[in-house]
């Protein structure tokens, strides 16, 4: 991978606006800070999208979708024809993620990467062929250099096609039978954290199936060892197509202005990754929720995060991050539409 393009600068926040933002949380008719999370929200939105009224009018979701051959050794409560079904129902309307995209308005762009059970075409999803998923990790890397590159990249394009659509919010979501195990892998490489520490069932592992799965990571891991370094190389042999293709994405969001709402686990993963691989995205990822998978709490400990929502949930496809629009949301008609003391002839507590 010659073409680093990951290492370009980041956008930066613009502190000015930050400064004006601040000062209009201060005169909104409430005690300062009363609104807690809601305040802070606004001004770090205001100083990303650079105007001190910031809003979220339009979001993009892109779900990238890829198979694993880690999945060979049984860590799937679910065969891999799953994932070319799910992207029937992303389509057709049927996910969680399209009812949700759906009731925000938001378009939602579903990219096979690589399915180990190919699909037919589908208007709506658009197919990149990366491979028939990726190598089984625990006897090679999972993908190539150029797989890697090109899952990567198709991040950073979907990135431009929002962008071309006016998004002011980046959502990513994944799908991917497997994708629990090789994030979970992922994450074990770039925390040196124990795999019994970061892996959970997933998609509903039983207590052997559990036993099983880390056990097979412990394999992958035992493989590739000091050779999953630097970050991309980690990505490359522990990763899926959709984790690196998330990775990118996020990489891309903070390169070109664009805030992104990371969803659970698996993103989360990858936007550690991202992070590693270029430490100024960083301000751009805003989490969107607590995961019931164990590892995405040490994950988030690593990234400094603390998400807005936490449900329970595990489901993926980026539907956490599209529930928690509506705190983004809330917190900018709050910003932009209370009145200021003044306004309000309402006294404020003396200097």
């Amino acid at each position: 991978m010659t073409d680093r393009w990951w290492n370009a600068p980041c956008r930066t926040a613009d502190d000015s606006v930050r400064r004006a933002a601040e000062a209009r949380q201060n005169q909104l008719t409430k005690p300062r800070g009363a609104l807690g999370r809601l305040e802070t929200l606004a001004v770090e939105l205001a100083a990303l999208q650079g105007r001190e009224r910031p809003a979220v009018e339009r979001v993009w979701v892109s779900v990238f979708a890829g198979d694993h051959g880690v999945v060979e050794e049984g860590v799937s409560a679910y065969p891999q024809a799953v994932t070319g079904e799910m992207l029937r129902n992303f389509v057709r309307g049927g996910a969680a993620i399209s009812v949700l995209a759906k009731a925000l308005g938001a378009p939602l762009e579903v990219i096979d990467l690589g399915l180990a059970c190919p699909i037919e075409p589908l208007p709506g999803v658009l197919q990149v062929g990366l491979g028939r998923g990726t190598a089984n990790m625990t006897r090679e890397p999972a993908m190539t250099a150029e797989q890697c590159a090109g899952a990567l990249a198709a991040g950073r394009d979907s990135v431009a096609r929002a962008q071309a659509d006016g998004a002011r919010l980046f959502i990513g979501g994944e799908m991917g039978i497997g994708n629990t195990t090789s994030a979970s892998a992922l994450a074990a490489a770039l925390l040196d954290a124990a795999p019994a520490d970061l892996c959970g069932p997933g998609t509903g592992l039983d207590a052997a199936g559990l036993r099983r799965k880390r056990a097979v990571i412990d394999a992958a891991l035992a493989l590739h060892g000091p050779l999953a370094s630097p970050p991309v190389e980690a990505l490359r042999r522990l990763g899926g197509f959709e984790i690196a293709a998330l990775t990118g994405a996020y990489l891309a969001c903070a390169q070109q202005g664009v805030p992104a709402l990371v969803d659970g686990f698996i993103c989360s993963v990858a936007a550690l990754c991202a992070v590693r691989l270029n430490p100024a995205c960083r301000p751009w990822l805003i989490f969107a929720h607590r995961s019931a998978e164990p590892g995405h709490v040490a994950v988030l400990r690593a990234l400094e995060a603390e998400p807005l929502l936490e449900l329970g949930l595990r489901l993926g496809e980026g539907s956490g991050a599209a529930l928690a629009v509506t705190v983004l949301q809330q917190a900018c008609l709050l910003h932009d539409g209370m009145a200021t003391f003044a306004e309000a002839a309402v006294s404020d507590r003396p200097a």
